[in-house]
C-alpha cells in the first residue's frame, strides 16, 4: 500500500524552489531564467494542464460537472463585483483603478492552480480531473467584470472589443482551451505516448517556473509599502474570504475535498498573466503596477505559502460536515 506524505507545504518541492528565488532576489543574485526559457516553460505548463485536464474530462460523467462549472461561473462574476466595492471602502482608489484589480482578482492564477495540484499530488490527496476545466472557464469572466465595473464611472476609459479580443486569443487561454480539446480526442490511449514528457517532467519543470518566479515577486516586494495599507490588507483578506466561497461552493456541489480545494485557489488567487494584457488595452488609464504588486507581490507568496493549506483544512473541514 502507498504510503503518502501529510500534506504539508514543506513537501512540495516547487514552493520551497519558489522560497529560494525570494532569498536569491533578497541577496541581489542574478539568479533568473532567460526571457527564451520562461516563455518557453509557460507554454508547457499551460498545454500540459490543458492536456491532462481533457483527458480526464473525457472519462468524466457530464452530470458530475455541471454543478461545479456553474457554481465557478457564478463566483468568476461575483468576485470581482466583491472585489470593486470592498476596495472603495478600503481604499482611496478612483473607479478605473478599482476596476482594474478587481479583473486580476476576478480572474485566476495559472501557476497558483498547478502549485495546488503539485501539493495535492504530494500529499497523496485526491481531486476531480475535470478541474483544468473550471480554470479555463474562470479565467475570462472576471476580466470582463471588472472592466465592465470601470467603464460604469467613465466610458472614455474602456476599450471592449480589443480587450475581449485580448483575452480569447491569449496565450494562456488558447494553449489552456486547446489542450483540453486535445486531451478529449485523444482520451487516455492517446495520452499514454505523449505520458513521459507532459506527465512524468511536469514537477520539475514547474520547480524551475516557480524558482524564476520567485525572484520576480522579490523584486516586486519593495513596491508594496507604497501600495498603502488598505491595498496590503485587501491583497491577504480578500484571498481568505474568496477561498472560503470557493471551498463551500465546491463542497456544496458535491466535489471531493481535493476538488473543493482547488475551486477555493481558483477563486483566492489573481491573475498576472492574463489580466495585465487585457487591462493595458481596455483601462489604459489604470495604474497597473498596484494590481501587479497586489496580485503579484502579495496575493501570490500568501497564496503558495498559507493558502493551499488552509484552504484544504476548510475543503476538509466541511466534508466531515455536510
Amino acid at each position: 500500500m502507498r504510503r503518502h506524505n501529510p500534506p504539508n507545504i514543506c513537501n512540495c518541492i516547487p514552493v520551497l524552489a519558489f522560497l529560494l528565488g525570494l532569498l536569491a532576489s533578497t541577496l541581489r543574485s542574478d539568479l533568473r531564467l532567460p526571457d527564451a526559457a520562461y516563455q518557453a516553460i509557460s507554454c508547457y505548463l499551460l498545454l500540459a494542464i490543458g492536456i491532462k485536464g481533457g483527458v480526464s474530462l473525457s472519462e468524466s460523467d457530464p452530470s458530475e460537472v455541471i454543478a461545479p462549472l456553474g457554481a465557478a461561473i457564478t463566483l468568476g462574476i461575483l468576485i470581482p463585483v466583491a472585489a470593486f466595492w470592498i476596495l472603495r471602502g478600503i481604499t482611496r482608489l478612483g473607479p478605473v483603478d478599482r476596476g482594474a484589480i478587481a479583473a486580476h482578482y476576478g480572474s485566476t492564477s495559472i501557476v497558483t492552480f498547478t502549485a495546488c495540484l503539485v501539493f495535492l499530488d504530494t500529499a497523496g490527496i485526491a481531486y476531480e480531473g475535470f478541474m483544468a476545466t473550471i480554470l479555463t472557464v474562470l479565467e475570462v469572466p472576471g476580466i470582463i467584470v471588472g472592466v465592465f465595473l470601470a467603464s460604469r464611472a467613465d466610458s472614455r476609459h474602456a476599450s471592449w472589443r480589443p480587450a475581449l479580443n485580448e483575452v480569447l486569443t491569449s496565450r494562456s487561454i488558447l494553449l489552456l482551451a486547446g489542450g483540453l480539446v486535445i486531451g478529449l480526442v485523444a482520451g487516455p490511449s492517446g495520452y499514454v505516448s505523449v505520458q513521459p514528457f507532459f506527465g512524468a517532467l511536469f514537477t520539475g519543470v514547474l520547480t524551475l517556473f516557480l524558482l524564476h518566479l520567485g525572484t520576480v515577486t522579490g523584486e516586486r516586494l519593495g513596491a508594496v509599502r507604497s501600495a498603502g495599507p488598505g491595498l496590503i490588507a485587501f491583497a491577504i483578506g480578500f484571498p481568505v474570504l474568496a477561498g472560503t466561497a470557493g471551498v463551500a461552493a465546491g463542497t456544496l456541489t458535491g466535489l471531493s475535498p481535493g476538488g473543493a480545494t482547488v475551486l477555493g485557489v481558483l477563486c483566492a488567487s489573481a491573475s498576472y498573466i492574463a489580466a495585465p494584457a487585457a487591462v493595458r488595452i481596455a483601462l489604459p488609464d489604470a495604474n497597473l503596477g498596484l494590481a501587479l504588486t497586489s496580485s503579484l507581490g502579495l496575493t501570490f507568496p500568501f497564496n503558495l505559502i498559507i493558502g493551499i493549506p488552509l484552504y484544504l483544512s476548510m475543503a476538509s473541514a466541511l466534508a466531515t460536515i455536510t
